[in-house]
């Protein structure tokens, strides 16, 4: 890879003229060969799975060099590139901090200028895994249906793409390039690789294989066995809180490397990643990084999304609704601090671990980790997409049978209906980012009495909307409650019993 470096950009030969406190890469990174080929190389990513790769590389060395893919922009790009695929990974944890540069990534290819060469990679035969973190609604995933979602336009496209160029296709989604690269990895004779999501949402390795079968299967059934046969998708669970850069975050680390770091990542200390070991083609050995691997994650991913997800996505909308810019700022608040816990109380009957994990210690873990002020993991952007979210990290656990009210997870529900009305409990107003924002903006401005089924049925979720009537009615009375008193003393008077 040839670029033309600025002066004092971050790139290998700096790397001697950092601070001795700073860990580096122990490997050689001109023996990497590329290993792994990820989709959506993103903040999460750099401070996650890329940093338990540079572990790996670290103690072992090995094949297991990652090249990146942007897909929706070329900014991750324009940050890596001229610095040879360097970044800093800074850890905090109150007055804790340490940085390490990791040199797992290789280069980052752009959806929107590099389609052939993303194809290609995911075809070679010394790719063995690719991984993905696009979020939830990168799957393209029809959630009612349990299936690719078909009529999706950019879905629509790439199928159209891919049968109409079938040599020279150029995909929008994931799922497209994908399958592109797999249909040329077949034609190939290169053999199957594994396929890893590590993305927030239940079964993400499962979900992962229906969309891209059904996506294969409209193409060529051959292809779709193939795809079966050949490759694996394992289920994972991935756990990391990394709030979004800011340029303060940027000017202090820069200043304190004496270079200028365009891709630093800032992340908590806590890591965790649990992943099904079902890898057909070979892995690094991740667990030297301190990943588990188990036979079933499901138990994991319940716990996770429930009370780590769960948590979160309450604390963002009744936060964001009170003001609140912060994580940390929400969990001082001693009303939202008791909120987090009983909602906590309502989840545990749902879940059923191995004798081994340790329950209330998770939920002491969490409740730490949301109260660490150097992180400041902004509340807005935890908001993003809920109606993406919210099924698995709330409305799943409803539908078990124990408690029966989930008093604060209708006040949870309320507080994302009131949050879609983009107005703050002191008048203020923002905007907010769903894939669904459009229609559901629409209906809290046509409905302000009792929207909750409304937004249910909008996004796929009147089946179960009509499984728990009583909840949904609680929901829109907290939601009422909500507009006129505020989402904090709604939930002082919830937790009082006055409700």
């Amino acid at each position: 890879m040839s670029q033309t470096h600025p002066v004092n950009r971050l790139r290998p030969s700096l790397l001697s003229t950092l601070p001795t406190a700073v860990a580096q890469p122990t490997y050689d990174r001109a023996r990497l060969k590329t290993g792994i080929v990820h989709l959506g190389v993103g903040a999460f990513h750099r401070g996650h799975q890329a940093w338990y790769t540079e572990a790996a590389l670290n103690v072992k060395g090995g094949a297991w060099g990652i090249l990146g893919v942007s897909l929706r922009s070329e900014q991750v790009q324009q940050q890596l590139r001229p610095q040879s695929g360097l970044y800093t990974l800074v850890q905090r944890h109150g007055a804790t901090v340490t940085r390490q540069v990791v040199g797992a990534i290789q280069d980052v290819l752009s959806a929107t200028a590099d389609n052939d060469r993303i194809i290609e990679a995911i075809a070679a035969a010394d790719t063995h895994i690719v991984s993905l973190t696009i979020t939830e609604k990168g799957y393209c995933y029809d959630q009612a249906n349990h299936s690719l979602a078909e009529n999706h336009p950019d879905i629509v496209f790439d199928i159209q793409q891919l049968t109409d160029e079938p040599l020279t296709p150029r995909p929008r989604t994931a799922i497209g390039f994908i399958v592109a690269g797999l249909r040329r990895r077949m034609l190939a004779a290169h053999g199957g690789i594994t396929l890893l999501s590590c993305d927030n949402l239940p079964g993400n390795g499962n979900t992962l294989k229906t969309v891209v079968l059904d996506f294969a299967r409209r193409l060529d059934p051959e292809l779709s066995h193939w795809i079966l046969t050949h490759q694996s998708f394992p289920n994972s669970v991935v756990d990391r809180m990394v709030p979004a850069t800011t340029t303060n975050d940027l000017a202090k680390l820069n200043q304190d490397l004496g270079v200028d770091d365009h891709a630093a990542v800032f992340t908590e200390t806590f890591s965790q990643w649990i992943i099904e070991d079902q890898f057909c083609a070979g892995r690094p050995e991740w667990e030297l990084g301190g990943a588990v691997f188990v036979d079933n994650a499901t138990p994991f991913e319940q716990a996770k999304l429930r009370l780590l997800n769960g948590s979160h996505s309450l604390i963002a909308y009744l936060g964001q609704l009170s003001g609140y810019l912060y994580v940390h700022q929400v969990i001082n608040d001693n009303v939202f601090a008791e909120l987090v816990e009983r909602y906590m109380s309502e989840v545990c009957p749902s879940l059923q671990m191995p004798a081994e994990f340790n329950l209330p210690n998770y939920q002491r873990q969490l409740l730490d980790r949301f109260a660490n002020s150097a992180l400041n993991h902004r509340t807005a952007q935890i908001a993003e997409d809920g109606s993406q979210k919210i099924r698995q990290r709330w409305l799943e656990t409803v539908l078990t049978d124990s408690p029966k009210d989930f008093k604060i997870h209708a006040l949870a529900l309320a507080g994302w209906a009131g949050f879609l009305r983009q107005v703050r409990d002191d008048g203020e107003h923002y905007d907010i980012i769903d894939p669904a924002a459009d229609g559901l903006t629409d209906i809290m401005r046509g409905h302000q009495d009792a929207p909750i089924d409304k937004l249910l049925s909008h996004i796929g979720l009147n089946e179960w909307a009509a499984q728990r009537p009583d909840f949904v009615a609680l929901a829109d009375q907290y939601f009422q409650l909500i507009q006129t008193q505020g989402s904090r003393a709604t939930a002082s008077a919830v937790l009082a019993g006055e409700l």
